[in-house]
């Protein structure tokens, strides 16, 4: 695990982000997705994604075994809602770990959630997802979307050893078909997915992030 490239490093960080303009669109309003309401805001915010990132969901649910949709939690996340989630797991790892030092609270934070000014949520290019069936019902993915390694004891990392065939072969499935897609996964996060952040830059090699961060009414 000690490889993986968190969302705190200077890599990602000094990722320049060339805007394109691109608007945020309404999942909800197409055919090809589920979006849940178990984070629903009442603006909306959770149910959109910029459009490339949309055209690129439709692209992988094409691809997935028939009787399989993608069920998206999470789309864009407003900053001020970043901050929250970002001090709030800080301020938990630091109640239960006094002795770690800042630089070191903020890495172990990252792991879960990216800082606020580097967010692929706060760009409308990071999605939060999963798999279920025609009927709704929710694939076996090992540990519910947005556990944190602390609660999940790592099965929360794509590549973790502790799920079972079937967790891991439903993660198989949904990186076959967002990976062809052209969406690259966080690896301590199984669930999130981006396209045009600054995090798919580095791992593509792209020059520039597509998206920065955003508003509803940019």
């Amino acid at each position: 695990m000690s490889s993986i490239i968190l969302m705190n490093d200077p890599r990602v960080v000094g990722i320049p982000v060339s805007e394109c303009g691109e608007a945020l669109v309404d999942l909800r309003q197409l055919p090809f997705v589920d979006v849940d309401d178990r984070l629903a805001d009442p603006a909306g915010a959770y149910a959109q994604l910029r459009e490339g990132v949309a055209w690129r969901l439709a692209r992988a649910a094409r691809l997935l075994p028939e009787g399989l949709r993608l069920l998206v939690t999470e789309g864009y996340r407003p900053l001020a809602l970043q901050i929250q989630y970002f001090e709030e797991y800080a301020a938990e790892l630091r109640k239960a770990n006094p002795d770690w030092s800042d630089d070191h609270l903020h890495r172990q934070t990252s792991r879960s959630l990216s800082p606020p000014e580097v967010g692929p949520h706060v760009a409308g290019a990071a999605v939060d997802l999963t798999l279920c069936t025609a009927s709704g019902t929710e694939l076996d993915f090992g540990t519910p979307v947005n556990a944190s390694p602390e609660e999940s004891e790592g099965a929360c990392y794509m590549d973790s050893d502790l799920i079972s065939p079937t967790a891991r072969r439903n993660r198989r499935t949904l990186t076959a078909a967002l990976a062809t897609a052209g969406l690259v996964n966080y690896p301590t996060e199984w669930w999130h997915w981006s396209y045009g952040d600054r995090y798919w830059a580095l791992t593509t090699d792209a020059a520039a992030a597509r998206y920065g961060p955003m508003t509803l009414d940019t």
